[in-house]
């Protein structure tokens, strides 16, 4: 039997992507499936990539990624895809801008995206910190990745359950949190604002962990506000936090929210999704 194909982290990715007219073209291995459909949080950060070297290419450097809205049209299959983007328009200190990331002709996902520099302001500002309300990563073992059984996206991330029920347990609530970081050999290409955007996708819906057999789930939309330095690069063993919950479940839909928390405990992004759960 032929080995598997060796998983590609982010950074190569990055590294390999190609400018074909107006699109960026990346390669997504089968190591980044979510089920039939690449993950999510790659589609984003791809994307999110992609409007940055756009602007980029018309002469303006791009400030803080404030806002990401994200549909997800439908599945992204392992293999090339290309990712159009566009500025829609720009103001004296906010530029609004699209992607279309596109595979065998049709739209797979679309976002919308703001980027925003900071402005003068004589408001008091309001910055919250993580609350110290679960075990630290240190103090608990790491959820381990098992070939066959757990998503193969799941084997670029370390990761520490830190509450709630774990997927499938059988478990009640409608909350969890994780501890989390990126496993790359080159973590200086990736930069905390699209680390953040990477990372905000990674802990599954809270209500995955109230049944006892796999039931697939899938993100319909995901909208994230950001507030990260796309200059900054946090130390890669650091961990990040998330903390998901959700807010109304019915007709197999989720309405969740997420908090996002840098290693250093600042709020990195605030995340609303809607999930289908199909069992």
């Amino acid at each position: 039997m032929p080995a598997a194909p060796a998983a590609l982290p982010l950074s190569t990715l990055l590294a390999r992507a190609r400018v074909d007219g107006d699109a960026l073209r990346f390669e997504i291995g089968a190591d980044w499936l979510q089920g039939r459909s690449a993950f999510g949080g790659l589609v984003a950060a791809l994307g999110v990539h992609a409007l940055r070297e756009r602007l980029r290419a018309e002469g303006v450097e791009p400030p803080p990624l404030r806002a990401l809205q994200t549909s997800f049209v439908a599945p992204v299959d392992a293999g090339a895809v290309e990712v159009i983007a566009q500025r829609l328009r720009s103001g004296r200190s906010a530029h609004q801008a699209m992607a279309q990331l596109r595979q065998d002709g049709q739209v797979r996902s679309v976002l919308l995206a703001v980027f925003a520099a900071e402005r003068d302001s004589a408001i008091e500002p309001l910055r919250p910190h993580r609350p110290d309300d679960v075990p630290p990563p240190q103090a608990l073992p790491p959820v381990p990745y098992v070939a066959g059984a757990a998503p193969p996206f799941l084997q670029h991330f370390d990761m520490r359950w830190a509450g709630g029920p774990p997927p499938y347990s059988g478990g009640r609530g409608h909350t969890n949190q994780m501890h989390l970081r990126l496993r790359d050999p080159a973590p200086q290409v990736v930069d905390d604002e699209l680390l953040a955007v990477l990372l905000a996708d990674v802990a599954p819906t809270p209500v995955i962990g109230q049944p006892r057999e796999r039931v697939p789930a899938s993100s319909v939309t995901w909208a994230l506000e950001l507030r990260t330095d796309p200059h900054r690069r946090s130390d890669p063993l650091a961990w990040w936090r998330a903390d998901t919950e959700a807010l109304a479940v019915d007709g197999g839909l989720v309405n969740q929210a997420a908090r996002l928390w840098a290693p250093d405990g600042r709020l990195a992004a605030l995340g609303t999704q809607l999930v289908a759960v199909f069992g």
